[in-house]
């Protein structure tokens, strides 16, 4: 199951970085062929790009699919928990496994409905037809306007997404029940920076740096044994 540890993060870093470098592609030849250079700018007008925001489209749908997978496994859904942290340990348990329960039984639902519309929107279609089947009735299903794609290879982020959703929710709920742990996400950590441990003897009070204003008159008399008046003795 280790290779399954990181599959949205490698997706997502995928589809990201892909869906970055066609806009910044997209972009710079707009602007590009509006100068006018000779032989170059011919070149660059017979190049079309019309696709591209079809396919970030497309690509920014499937991040949103596996993201919400991978917010199951790292537990950075949102969540309102203020009751069920009230309640008692044994009641508390029962409670997050009926959730995660909910969740795999939700996941898992959505999961088989759209696994169906895919194969009537046209995977029927295309498999019959890699296999060389007769098609006989089965729609072909339609395509998108800019790439011409099957639409049902763009809907597959359903099924696909949400069964690995629906698949996190039950990894998760058999690591609650064998160590009682949720996975917990740190919104305040940043990956690559080290917390540093707090010195054990550092004063917090101590204005002793360059960064805050001091008074020089205390500073210079502190330590210094003092009259009865409060004056300094000489």
């Amino acid at each position: 199951m280790k290779y399954l540890d990181h599959l949205e993060e490698w997706i997502i870093t995928f589809l990201m970085a892909a869906a970055t470098l066609i806009i910044f592609v997209a972009v710079i030849h707009r602007y590009a062929a509006g100068v006018n250079i000779p032989v170059v700018q011919d070149w660059l007008l017979s190049l079309s790009f019309s696709w591209a925001q079809e396919l970030t489209i497309i690509m920014f749908v499937w991040m949103a699919k596996f993201g919400a997978a991978y917010g199951v496994r790292t537990g950075i859904h949102v969540g309102v928990d203020v009751l069920i942290n009230r309640l008692d340990e044994k009641m508390r348990k029962q409670f997050i496994i009926f959730g995660l329960l909910a969740g795999a039984t939700f996941t898992g639902i959505v999961a088989t409905l759209g696994a169906y519309f895919v194969w009537e929107n046209g995977a029927h279609y295309a498999f019959l037809h890699w296999t060389g089947s007769a098609v006989g009735d089965v729609p072909e299903g339609p395509t998108t306007p800019d790439l011409e794609w099957p639409t049902w290879m763009v809907y597959s982020a359903i099924p696909l997404g949400t069964s690995l959703m629906c698949f996190r929710f039950l990894q998760v709920l058999v690591g609650f029940i064998k160590t009682g742990e949720l996975p917990h996400h740190d919104h305040g950590h940043v990956d690559g920076i080290e917390d540093e441990p707090a010195q054990v003897d550092a004063n917090v009070y101590s204005l002793n740096d360059n960064l805050h204003a001091s008074d020089l008159t205390h500073t210079k008399t502190e330590g210094k044994p003092r009259s009865d008046d409060g004056g300094e003795q000489k």
